[in-house]
């Protein structure tokens, strides 16, 4: 399994590197890789439609990148977004705006330009140019979405998230809250964006932390029977070289 997925997510990251070289340019600044990917998904090719696009992977960069579709909608459009952006050497993460009750009304990304982290809506193929902070201004808000036609002001930035525990069972048992206390600032500690909008990524993460435990689990049952049960082990190695010696050594003929 984990030899599987390691190669699922090479073969992704292979893919998205051959895309991100087609339409970045190799010596771009930071900000033109941004408008290069908006450019793109603004006046892209002509891409494919699905007639029933609730079948299609969200998760997988193959599928977002070339359905129409999945380029309109502000969770896999972002998704898109930061793939392409993350292979042209770019800083990025996910930003998720919430509603007061705490569930999603709006998938954007943060890009890291100048040492800040500039928020970028690829929905609608925009860059603010102003960090979520700056935007939960109400003026500022007004200034920065009022060039775009038809933007919701509903999509305000009051609350938000990078990580929305709400969707997880153990919900109920306030996780973020505790999480809150315990390591502050944890959800921006680590880039968990990588791992919730590519399928092959956290394919990849659950195998090794399962061959992980699989091994220490291995050597405690190793521990536990030598030190408590003193049963003899079957020994692998052992058991490879005397099978070696056997079949690469000639027999003594007495």
């Amino acid at each position: 399994m984990a030899c599987y997925s390691a190669g699922w997510e090479y073969s992704v990251r292979r893919y998205l590197d051959g895309f991100s070289d087609a339409i970045v340019p190799a010596n771009a600044l930071p900000e033109q890789r941004v408008e290069a990917i908006l450019d793109w998904m603004r006046q892209g090719p002509p891409r494919s439609a699905e007639p029933n696009p609730t079948g299609l992977a969200a998760r997988d960069p193959e599928t977002t990148l070339n359905y129409q579709q999945l380029l309109s909608v502000c969770g896999t459009a972002t998704n898109a977004f930061l793939n392409l952006a993350r292979s042209s050497d770019l800083q990025v993460r996910r930003l998720l705006l919430l509603s007061p009750d705490r569930s999603a009304k709006h998938v954007v990304a943060e890009v890291l330009l100048n040492a800040r982290w500039i928020v970028v809506d690829p929905t609608y193929r925009i860059v603010m140019m102003l960090t979520r902070k700056e935007l939960q201004t109400p003026q500022n808000f007004a200034e920065a979405t009022g060039r775009i036609p038809g933007y919701p002001p509903a999509y305000n930035y009051d609350n938000f998230a990078h990580v929305r525990i709400a969707r997880l069972p153990l919900d109920g048992l306030r996780l973020r809250s505790v999480l809150d206390r315990v390591i502050p600032g944890w959800d921006e500690k680590v880039d968990w964006s990588l791992l919730l909008e590519r399928e092959s990524f956290f394919v990849l993460t659950a195998a090794a932390l399962a061959t992980l435990f699989l091994f220490l689990f291995r050597l405690f049952l190793a521990w536990y029977s030598d030190q408590w049960l003193k049963m003899p082990r079957f020994r692998l190695r052992s058991h490879l070289v005397r099978a070696g010696a056997a079949f690469f050594t000639t027999p003594e003929i007495k």
